[in-house]
């Protein structure tokens, strides 16, 4: 099953919660068959996460698909990194080129196939290619 990243967030494609924003309330209502609240679907991505991805790193990824066993390899880029005493990581991973803290365990950006060429990514103390 393939995945894709939204608001930062991996969901299974095909299976994409729907926010309703209704302009005279100040919250978004999230719902999908389940009926879940937007809490419980964060509560349980986090606890199947243990690394976050940024918004401007989930909008670079949003054609691109992450299954599960992509999202271990890079948590397992991201724990090896820290256990070198990188702080900010340039993981290389299949054909995207993701820029990561490593103390925050955040994939700050991303850059997937060919806008990587002619590209200088800086602030980086590390590379890791999976």
């Amino acid at each position: 099953m393939g995945y894709r990243v939204i608001n930062g967030i991996p969901y299974p494609v095909g299976n994409f919660p729907t926010v309703n924003q209704n302009k005279s309330q100040s919250s978004n209502t999230v719902s999908d068959k389940n009926s879940k609240s937007f809490g419980d679907i964060l509560s349980t991505q986090i606890k199947n996460q243990s690394f976050n991805i940024s918004k401007h790193a989930a909008d670079r990824l949003k054609d691109v698909q992450f299954n599960n066993l992509d999202m271990q390899k890079i948590n397992e880029g991201i724990n090896k990194a820290q256990e070198k005493g990188a702080k900010n990581c340039l993981i290389l991973y299949k054909d995207v080129a993701l820029v990561t803290s490593i103390e925050n365990r955040t994939v700050i950006t991303a850059v997937d196939g060919e806008r990587m060429k002619d590209n200088v990514f800086t602030n980086i103390d590390s590379v890791m290619v999976l």
